[in-house]
Formats: structure tokens, sequence, C-alpha cells
């Protein structure tokens, strides 16, 4: 499977809902149902941890990426992510690399090599 790395510059290939998702470990899906709802103070229950990744073209996506800013404004955009887009970095992924610098590190380094296909 081809690694894909989300419109926000996370790699699906590491997160936890995704690997839980594509190896249909439920012992995984408690493991970050804890961690996500400790970490953002949140109720996540395992059941809610099921993803394909938000580029694919399923249904199956973590909650929050079905209202997710980023991800519907590259959609909408039609862009392979967001280190291809004019207004990159927006207000909406300076607020998002607080939270997940690597993110911002992903995308400059795509917009580095102008490789969007991923």
């Amino acid at each position: 499977m081809k690694e894909m790395t989300a419109y926000c510059g996370l790699h699906c290939h590491e997160c936890g809902a995704f690997l839980a998702t594509r190896d249909n470990d439920n012992r995984k899906r408690n493991e970050v149902a804890k961690l996500w709802s400790d970490q953002y103070h949140a109720d996540i229950r395992p059941e809610d941890i099921n993803c394909d990744g938000c580029k694919s073209g399923g249904s199956c996506h973590f909650q929050y990426c079905g209202v997710c800013e980023i991800r519907l404004c590259a959609r909408k955009r039609n862009i392979a992510n967001c280190a291809f887009c004019d207004e990159y970095p927006c207000e909406k992924l300076e607020e998002f690399f607080k939270m997940a610098p690597q993110s911002k590190v992903s995308l400059d380094a795509l917009r580095e090599t102008k490789d969007g296909n991923q």
C-alpha cells in the first residue's frame, strides 16, 4: 500500500486510527481511543477509531475529519495537499501546526519537491 500524506501533512501510515482500521485491530482501537480521549479531553470510544485516510475515496473517516476545515478546503480546491495551495500556509494551518509541528515539516518538504502525488 502506498503511503498517504493527509491534506494537513500528517502521515496516515503513522496514525493509530488508520493503522487500527487497516489491520482491523480492536486492541489498537482501544489504545488509540484512550490516548486521544486523554490527550484531547474528549469522549472517544474504540468504535470511533476507524479511518481509511482523509484522502481515500470511501466514507470511513475519523469523526472529526468530516468537519475538518483543512480537509474541506483542500478538497474544494482540488489539491493533493496544502503544500500545493497558493495560500500556504494559511491561518487554519498555522493553528494546526501548533498541535502537530511535524505536519509543517512534512508539507514544507513536499512544497520543496513539488511532488504532490502522495
